[in-house]
């Protein structure tokens, strides 16, 4: 994938005048990536940011106190909230799974009462959700209308959108229900390969469950398109392409060269790892993004093996 490629493709909404963003998570994988393609494109962004800010741009806060410095708000169009505790950190512990939940609700609670006692609120709030909302649904298609499953990351989703949803009367909200993130710069991918270069990978459990994936550049262009859309509510970020966990893990391990043949069976995945191994890697889910396309928006990244390809073809350990 050149870097030409790699561009964000112009479309007539974004040829208007660019708005002004405030973006939470900023340092993250998919917040770096956002912030480096609107800068790109003319967008004014700002970050919220936890220490004493050191640019112009950056601007602090608090979650867990729900403080904000009340300048960041100001002639604000667009809110994005990437912000949350990762969920491939490993085991959930108790403790971690009560991370997971408060980062995120904190996050959204803090920017929704900003949003509160600004004079002017924003035009429209990007709030991060999960495909986890829908939770195991072997046999089943995942728009963004089917109702909420059962599990520990369908509970955290349901609240973290319903925290979004409190935002002020005139706001436009939208729940960016995320899928597998496929980028060799973080998450999933680089787990994939370092099990792979250990001639480890193989099945996770049966390996014909549905895996929903997105590219990170669509992802990053599906949120520069809400941005300008007239959708409200949630959105399924995921690729059209249907694929399962076991095609995922074999394009990775064919393009790190290594063997796919060691089966990992559910039962010492869910030994090791419990909640995570249930909710993570055993979980079915054909999530469709049926909005997104409904919507107009065209995906860079259709197909998994050619992006898999792409991604590792050149300057390996980059990301494209």
């Amino acid at each position: 994938m050149s870097d030409s490629q790699n561009d964000l493709s112009p479309t007539d909404s974004r040829n208007s005048p660019k708005p002004t963003l405030l973006i939470s998570g900023a340092s993250g994988l998919i917040g770096t990536a956002l912030i480096g393609r609107a800068t790109a494109e003319g967008y004014s962004v700002r970050r919220l940011v936890r220490h004493s800010p050191r640019l112009e741009n950056e601007y602090q806060w608090d979650p867990s106190l729900s403080t904000i410095d009340r300048r960041a708000m100001d002639g604000v169009d667009v809110v994005v909230n990437l912000s949350g505790a990762s969920l491939s950190h490993l085991p959930w512990t108790a403790g971690y799974k009560q991370k997971i939940y408060r980062s995120r609700i904190d996050s959204t609670n803090a920017l929704v009462e900003a949003m509160h006692r600004c004079d002017t609120p924003p035009k429209s709030f990007l709030s991060a959700s999960g495909v986890g909302y829908y939770g195991n649904r072997p046999g089943e298609k995942l728009t963004a209308s089917t109702a909420r499953g059962t599990g520990f990351l369908s509970d955290v989703c349901a609240d973290w959108e319903a925290a979004a949803h409190t935002a002020p009367k005139g706001v436009r909200v939208v729940t960016l229900r995320t899928s597998v993130v496929l980028s060799r710069a973080g998450g999933v991918l680089p787990i994939l390969e370092r099990i792979a270069k250990l001639g480890a990978a193989g099945p996770l459990g049966a390996g014909t469950q549905y895996w929903p994936w997105i590219s990170l550049r669509d992802h990053v262009d599906a949120q520069l398109h809400l941005m300008h859309s007239s959708i409200v509510g949630p959105v399924n970020l995921a690729s059209p392409e249907q694929t399962s966990a076991s095609t995922l893990v074999r394009a990775v391990a064919h393009a790190a060269h290594r063997p796919y043949w060691l089966p990992t069976p559910r039962f010492a995945l869910v030994a090791a790892l419990g909640d995570a191994a249930k909710e993570l890697l055993l979980s079915d889910q054909f999530v469709e993004p049926d909005r997104l396309v409904g919507d107009g928006y065209e995906f860079h990244d259709p197909k998994l093996v050619p992006l898999v390809t792409d991604l590792y073809a050149e300057n390996p350990g980059t990301d494209r």
